[in-house]
């Protein structure tokens, strides 16, 4: 069990921390073995794990992802490669291994620490010939040192004398599902140290990592001896007397060819530096703290939440590359298989505004990625016969289109995927986080160097994109996929008009300001993209006559062309259910319906929300909230439904949509956890709470909050960084109290709450 809220009994309530920083496991359930593989992943930027055991367990589905390591794969062209599991660590008691499926678990708590982003895991183990044996272990991918991974074991006897040994390995053939993708170099051992050399097999990429064992005490040495091997480990064995404990540590370093042109030797080269466990542990528990300082949120008065919280946030931070701007987060973070690793709009859309407001820098690189591989966006868009740079739905490495077109049914049939060719509002999404990156950050030098282009490029595959309309006198964007995907191949799909509506504008907006502040940029720009006046003129044009069928007198705005003709259907006649509508009813009779997979038309009010008043937001949520598959459709959209849900005064509606977003992951809500991290989901969880129930809104003088407390809540607390200063806000049910801060000076700043 997984404690997460304060209903357990007597003896469980222990367990629980009453500050809200741990996720505990006190039972170990086999038949959830993957699910809590994900629930305890941990990571530093650079790299990570999921949570399986040091030890193994059959059937487990271990795997350590680093950012930017792609290979050649059939159907979705590249993918991440799953690299050597750093965490193999054996313990042989008297001749038996220790492992979970054998002899007899007398007591087991895992606990995964959030705020010093440690993995802790406690066992007392009856061996099948009745030794019984204490472990502790202890583990954290150093945040301090992106290159350097820790573990740290204690082995307590209660009965048993006699001989111990511990074993570190590489497995030198990780796979992704059955695929491999690496060959071995070289590898061996030497002085209770290990290190293995691998290459990519199609792109190349080398990884060089090493280990080496460490035991307090008196023990027989017997990695002494060099030793070259295909499957690179070395032991250590000691004599264990009852009652005594023994403390093995394993202290790994890693690099690929993305950092260093020699891998394996900077890794050995780093190993050999490397101080004391403790020395580590140390930094990176500072470096923690610095994070949790920004980017924390306090709840009182609801445990569960505050827990929940904190998860995703820390899911969100191990997999931010702090480091490099030439990677991404992908959907499942670094924490499992599906989506290949491929960057969708969920890093854009989603996770951007967390770290935008809480670590910039952040931020910036997840941007700056977008512009490394702004030229994989004009090869898409010239492909396709447009102009400008039209960003893929799916990108890798190097910003090309990566979407499968085609993947195999479940009778044999090839199913067709369309989002790569026309779920073309990824462009503008682009663009809008490029934008609010510079509206909060006031981050100048980064919008003439980067944001620019990007902006001004996709702006002018739009402007090839739209259609004349003669008869409407109107631009059409005809046969695209909005954000619900239950409907493909749609006609001035309304986000996707309103979003490149929204994208133009902002477009000339931003080459005035360009112009004005940074003539020598405007002008470069202006001969690289061939930006003359008549395309500014042509762009104002497109976004004043772009079609959208919206109702004048009350508000309603249609999906998309032909979206109130569907059929439509009351989803409560289909509960209770465990599958999606789609999952139900099939592709093509879904298509047919007015069921949503996730907010469309509510998703663009979010979006744009200072556009429209509550009366037109009333108007199409009471439309399409019911009309949208909450449960089993999509996990983007439950956090965004809570936000709006908190714009129209409907507190208890937004928690219950907050709550299936928090614990998607903590408490399998969709039942696909195992899977990997939900990442667009976690970005929404910090939305939720600080746009919805929080109620900030960002204005040109910064961010103000008017708080609309779930009931329960007795104190909501966190800080945001807008134009580099910080805003500390300490909202209850009554007030609002901002505190600003600039070089350790504070000003407090009494906000009366709107009711």
């Amino acid at each position: 069990m997984v404690y997460l809220s304060n209903q357990t009994t007597q003896n469980e309530q222990q367990l629980v921390d009453s500050d809200g920083w741990n996720v505990i496991e006190t039972e170990f359930n086999p038949a959830q073995l993957h699910h809590k593989e994900t629930v305890f992943t941990t990571g530093n930027g650079y790299l990570g794990t999921r949570g399986t055991f040091e030890e193994g367990y059959s059937n487990e589905l271990s795997a350590t992802f680093i950012h930017g390591i792609y290979d050649d794969v059939a159907i979705a062209t590249t993918e991440l490669v799953n690299c050597p599991n750093w965490l193999t660590l054996v313990v042989n008691v008297g001749g038996e291994r220790f492992r979970l499926d054998a002899g007899e678990i007398m007591y087991y708590e895992r606990r995964l620490d959030m705020r010093l982003g440690i993995v802790n895991r406690e066992v007392r183990w009856r061996s099948p010939k009745g030794h019984t044996i204490d472990f502790h272990f202890e583990r954290f991918a150093s945040l301090a040192d992106r290159h350097v991974l820790a573990i740290r074991c204690q082995i307590t006897s209660q009965d048993f004398e006699g001989e111990v040994s511990v074993e570190i390995e590489f497995d030198p053939n990780p796979h992704n599902h059955g695929v491999k993708h690496w060959k071995t170099l070289d590898g061996g051992s030497a002085d209770n140290t290990i290190w293995l050399h691998s290459q990519t097999l199609h792109s190349k990429m080398q990884l060089g990592i090493a280990a080496k064992l460490l035991v307090e005490g008196n023990f027989e040495d017997k990695g002494d001896k060099v030793e070259l091997s295909s499957h690179p480990h070395t032991s250590i064995s000691f004599h264990c007397l009852p009652k005594q404990t023994v403390t093995v540590e394993k202290i790994i370093t890693v690099f690929t060819s993305r950092e260093t042109e020699t891998p394996m030797t900077t890794a050995l080269n780093r190993l050999a530096e490397v101080p004391s466990y403790s020395t580590l542990l140390a930094a990176h528990i500072a470096a923690w703290e610095k994070v949790w300082q920004d980017s924390d949120i306090v709840i009182e008065g609801d445990i569960k939440a505050q827990i929940a919280v904190r998860y995703n946030l820390f899911q969100l931070i191990v997999a931010a590359p702090l480091h490099d701007d030439r990677v991404s987060i992908p959907p499942k973070t670094l924490s499992g298989f599906p989506y290949s690793g491929h960057i969708f709009w969920d890093t854009d859309i989603f996770i951007l505004p967390f770290m935008t407001l809480t670590q910039p820098a952040l931020a910036r690189n997840l941007l700056t990625y977008r512009h490394h591989t702004i030229e994989g966006a004009r090869r898409k868009a010239k492909e396709a016969g447009y102009a400008g740079a039209m960003y893929a739905w799916e990108s890798a490495a190097t910003g090309d289109e990566v979407t499968p077109r085609w993947v195999p049914g479940l009778n044999g049939e090839s199913i067709r995927i369309w989002c790569g060719d026309i779920e073309v509002h990824i462009s503008t999404d682009v663009a809008y986080a490029a934008w609010h990156y510079w509206l909060y950050t006031g981050d100048d030098e980064w919008m003439r160097d980067r944001g620019a282009e990007i902006i001004l490029d996709t702006a002018k595959f739009w402007e090839s994109r739209v259609e004349w309309n003669p008869e409407r006198n109107s631009y059409d964007i005809r046969d695209v996929i909005g954000p619900d995907e239950n409907h493909d191949r749609v006609d001035n799909n309304a986000f996707t008009n309103l979003m490149v509506q929204w994208h133009l504008q902002s477009a000339l907006m931003l080459w005035d300001w360009l112009c004005q502040a940074y003539p020598d940029t405007s002008a470069q720009l202006k001969t690289k993209l061939n930006l003359e006046a008549e395309r500014f003129e042509k762009w104002a044009l497109i976004a004043n006559k772009l079609y959208v069928n919206q109702d004048p007198n009350t508000g309603l705005m249609e999906q998309f062309e032909g979206f109130f003709q569907l059929e439509d259907v009351n989803l409560a006649e289909y509960e209770p259910r465990t599958k999606s509508m789609q999952g139900l009813l099939g592709i093509e009779a879904t298509n047919q319906k007015q069921i949503l997979k996730q907010p469309d038309v509510l998703m663009l009010m979010y979006l744009l929300r200072d556009r429209y008043d509550r009366k037109t937001l009333e108007t199409n949520w009471n439309y399409y909230s019911p009309r949208t598959d909450h449960s089993y459709g999509s996990s983007l959209g439950p956090a965004i439904h809570a936000i709006l849900a908190c714009d129209i005064n409907q507190t208890t509606e937004a928690y219950s949509h907050f709550m299936r977003a928090a614990l998607v992951d903590l408490e399998d809500v969709r039942c696909n956890a195992a899977e990997g991290v939900h990442a667009a989901s976690a970005g929404g969880v910090w939305q939720a709470v600080v746009f919805g129930f929080g109620g900030v809104r960002m204005t040109q003088f910064g961010p103000i909050a008017c708080p609309n407390l779930p009931q329960g809540w007795t104190r909501l607390k966190f800080r945001l960084n807008w134009r580099n200063e910080w805003y500390e806000f300490d909202l209850t049910g009554n007030h609002t109290v901002e505190k600003k801060t600039e070089q350790e000076e504070q000003e407090m700043v009494f906000v009366e709450a709107v009711a």
